[in-house]
């Protein structure tokens, strides 16, 4: 094209990736954007806006009118062939980050539909153009290192949570894992080898991330100037982003994640003493080499991301000046090939073992979610000591309920709509005690939000006949609540749970879910709130008012602060009865035990059961808030949320004076156990 007008480029995708491209491209002064889409338009909108993007649509149909020259697609790889096929369509050159497409078929047809209409067809293979890994091949390339003898890949990773809804790629389909890192892989050690005439491709589940099957991948692969290996594993911790080339006359040694790049030679001399000197030598270069990279990309020397932003501003480089893009069609094709054949089987296995979760079930009396945790195991034992028989929505397979006839078991997450409404489907009630205790936001969202919206959506479709909603105290506000006044079902909600972080904020918004179908959609519903629940197996829980910081427990106000406590079979007492009884349909009711214990006492009670394992701290609130003051300071000097704030500190007040007329009169629950007894069963009895 004439290199005096300017490369007008549109933008599929506003995740992640797109910044890197985004701010890439905007550094070239002949570029101009001619739109950006996503179909999650708040993200495009705050992409767009951040880069004085003009144009935003929901799909690249409605950036047509833009009449872009370039399409950068930066979507998930299960849409890369559609979206760039539709780009040459229009006829724009195609920029894709890796993979090219997800099968050999869809490359040649993309490859062959770029090359009838004459447009450039490029594939971001990001590791190739990494600073350290470009020193590395101009080490190999000048014979430094002698002839190859292996080269090895180790790259450990993580995805972001499953957030719920219909299940995504990267949870629905084996290969994503392969798929995504292990292009990364394929074509890096292409780059030393040169092309690889076979890959011979492994995968595992190390069963400890339901949501992602096979996360371990290893191979092994050879090229006309050597062999090499890779391992891409998301459970091995800490987390490892290594190349290691092995040659005859020397070692090079590449951390991407420090952005170093060591040459280990062979020196002179005996071998003893020259590895001694060498290593001497390296490690007192990291010493200083590892600060220094630091501080350059604090300051922004470094940039983020390197071999993306290289990658992207070269192929808008090459089309503007009228040249090949440095990476085409065909090493992307190549790399698909390798891996497509394990691609394949990872993608019917996990398939299969999805499908096998639809089993046709009988009707059963009640479902259980959250059944893994202490009180839904503890309900569930209730249950079948009565009869019943249980089904149970678990995110592992549980030994203990396989080996029951009584009880049949759903494994799936909560977040999912289909499996919801296939563990629903034929009970009478359902006992919704299921909800995500940690994680990222995504994990709450899915466990505890969506989770809640399924279940309702799903008892609603089936016509059940009750649904038994577990809630928590922490939607109520604690912060704002006057000390002296009486806390019941009328008490004021959290009114910023955002402050108060993912469990309150999702907690809350699942309530709301749950009491707004029973106003509108005629939903048949009790909700409960029961206090802390303490019991065997609660024993290292921390109690309000008190926080787990670096192996302590940090106890912050007075001892003498009472705490709302109740024993687990007292609570599983309410939810039964909350299924049970007519007139509680509808209703809500806090749970708990009328009798008082303080923190002091409650934590003397762990102190006696746990020994020299509870290191205690006792904090005074004003110091706390003192912290808090210092780590809301620090967050926005890094522009990034914190942990502990002074609205979390006044929040952890624990409630007091509950009035349990609700659960009294209404309910019918008085505490069968009671919570005395309920301590000395927990804990043994009090040495005090």
């Amino acid at each position: 094209m004439d290199q005096g007008t300017n490369l007008r480029i549109a933008v599929v995708g506003a995740g992640y990736v797109a910044g890197h491209h985004l701010a890439a491209l905007s550094r070239l002064r002949f570029v101009e954007f001619a739109g950006l889409c996503d179909s999650n338009q708040d993200a495009a909108r705050a992409l767009a806006g951040k880069y004085r993007i003009g144009a935003v649509a929901e799909s690249l149909e409605g950036l047509a009118h833009t009449r872009p020259q370039a399409v950068y697609v930066l979507t998930p790889p299960a849409s890369h062939f559609a979206i760039a096929r539709q780009a040459l369509d229009m006829g724009c050159h195609v920029f894709v980050e890796k993979p090219l497409a997800e099968s050999v078929a869809e490359c040649d047809e993309l490859i062959a539909h770029a090359r009838e209409r004459g447009l450039h067809l490029s594939v971001n293979h990001s590791d190739r153009f990494d600073p350290v890994v470009l020193k590395a091949l101009e080490i190999v390339a000048s014979g430094a290192c002698g002839e190859i003898v292996m080269v090895d890949i180790l790259r450990s990773s993580e995805y972001p949570a499953y957030a719920g809804g219909p299940l995504p790629a990267v949870v629905a389909q084996g290969s994503y894992p392969m798929r995504d890192m292990g292009v990364h892989a394929l074509y890096t050690l292409e780059a030393f080898l040169g092309p690889l005439d076979r890959a011979d491709i492994h995968y595992r589940s190390s069963g400890t991330q339901p949501n992602l099957q096979f996360d371990e991948w290893h191979g092994e692969a050879s090229g006309p100037r050597g062999r090499g290996r890779f391992l891409l594993s998301w459970t091995s911790r800490p987390m490892e982003n290594k190349l290691v080339v092995r040659g005859t006359r020397g070692t090079i040694e590449i951390d991407r994640f420090l952005q170093t790049c060591t040459f280990r030679k062979v020196l002179p001399g005996p071998k003893f003493i020259g590895l001694f000197v060498g290593g001497a030598a390296y490690a007192l270069r990291d010493t200083f080499r590892i600060p220094w990279n630091v501080l350059r990309f604090m300051t922004g020397m470094l940039r983020p991301s390197p071999g993306i932003q290289r990658g992207a501003e070269d192929f808008a480089r090459a089309v503007h000046e009228g040249r090949t893009p440095p990476i085409d069609a065909a090493e992307a094709r190549r790399a698909i090939a390798l891996l497509e054949p394990a691609c394949q089987r990872a993608d019917a296995e996990r398939t299969a073992a999805l499908d096998a979760r639809f089993a046709q079930l009988p009707p059963a009396d009640a479902l259980v979610t959250g059944a893994a945790g202490l009180l839904g195991r503890a309900l569930v034992a209730a249950l079948r000591k009565r009869g019943e028989t249980v089904r149970v929505l678990v995110r592992r397979p549980l030994a203990a309920y396989a080996s029951d006839p009584g009880v049949q078991m759903v494994v799936g997450d909560l977040g999912e709509p289909r499996i919801v409404d296939h563990a629903v489907a034929g009970v009478k009630h359902v006992y919704h005690v299921g909800a995500a205790m940690k994680g990222s936001l995504r994990d709450f969202e899915a466990g505890t939000t969506w989770g809640t919206r399924n279940v309702v959506d799903a008892c609603l479709k089936h016509a059940t006949q009750r649904l038994v909603y577990v809630s928590s105290l922490s939607v109520l506000d604690h912060a704002g609540r006057d000390a002296a006044a009486k806390v019941d079902e009328r008490s004021a909600l959290e009114p910023q749970p955002q402050m108060r972080g993912a469990y309150t904020q999702t907690k809350l918004a699942a309530e709301n879910l749950v009491r707004d179908a029973c106003a509108t959609r005629a939903l048949p519903a009790v909700i409960v709130r029961p206090g802390q629940i303490v019991g065997p197996g609660a024993e290292r829980v921390t109690p309000n008012g008190t926080v787990a910081l670096a192996g302590r427990w940090v106890a912050v106000g007075p001892a003498e602060q009472t705490l709302p406590l109740v024993y687990l079979d007292d609570v599983v007492d309410a939810l039964l009865l909350a299924a049970q009884l007519p007139q509680a349909n509808g209703q809500l009711f806090n749970v708990v035990d009328p009798a008082t214990i303080t923190q002091g006492e409650y934590l003397a009670r762990c102190r006696q059961r746990l020994g020299r394992e509870l290191k205690l701290v006792r904090v005074p609130r004003g110091v706390f808030m003192q912290l808090a003051l210092g780590v809301e300071l620090l967050g926005k000097v890094l522009r990034r949320d914190v942990p502990l704030t002074r609205y979390r500190v006044r929040s952890l007040a624990p409630l007091a004076n509950f009035d349990l007329t609700a659960a009294r009169e209404s309910l019918g629950w008085t505490p069968r156990v009671g919570l005395r007894s309920g301590l000395d069963t927990t804990f043994g009895p009090s040495s005090g």
